[in-house]
């Protein structure tokens, strides 16, 4: 029995649909898979579920953990208004009274450093020559460690340059928004906690 020319046109024409939708699922398959590869090296903060996700694949059972966020206020810190020092990150945090982080930002430590405590802003200076020889402006001191005194100040030039290691100096440098920033927060009595 000899099949017409639009039977045959037919039958080429299921076989073409059959090599698309192959070729598709093949296609949508290899996209799946590099998605899935992208996502899962791909930063916390870049894959982090939406707030609005839903369904059963939005949390796992049971408690899951808060993803820990670089910037935020180390834990040990101690409690309430305070400025928060880290000394291994070079990284200070002013927080307000209810935990927040109103400010963080990086420092250049000095060649002293306190030790890990709970310290008070003991004095401030508006604008000084710094041990370093060094114009500095907004400084706020708060420990002292074998008579040098320690405190946070910023340079009138903007600079965070690394102290010379020969020189023993407890100014940690930041820059002058930074440094405003201080001094309008940490007045005399102020809490400041050093963390390792």
């Amino acid at each position: 029995m000899r099949r017409t020319a639009s039977e045959r046109g037919r039958q080429v024409a299921g076989r073409s649909s059959g090599i698309v939708a192959g070729l598709t699922a093949a296609a949508l398959a290899a996209v799946c898979f590099l998605a899935y590869q992208a996502s899962a090296n791909a930063p916390d903060s870049v894959v982090a579920p939406s707030a609005q996700a839903s369904g059963p694949s939005a949390q796992p059972s049971g408690k899951p953990d808060a993803p820990k966020q670089p910037l935020a206020v180390p834990e040990d810190s101690d409690t309430g208004a305070r400025v928060v020092y880290a000394l291994k990150d070079r990284r200070v945090w002013i927080v307000g009274s209810q935990e927040q982080a109103l400010r963080t930002f990086t420092v250049m430590p000095s060649t002293v450093d306190p030790l890990p405590g709970v310290y008070q802003v003991t004095s401030r200076s508006g604008s000084i020559k710094g041990s370093d020889g060094v114009m500095i402006e907004h400084v706020v001191r708060f420990a002292n460690v074998d008579d040098v005194s320690v405190g946070f100040s910023a340079a009138q030039d903007n600079s965070m340059k690394s102290p010379d290691p020969a020189v023993r100096t407890g100014g940690v440098r930041m820059k002058r928004t930074d440094g405003n920033a201080m001094w309008t927060f940490a007045t005399v009595g102020a809490k400041v906690v050093v963390v390792p």
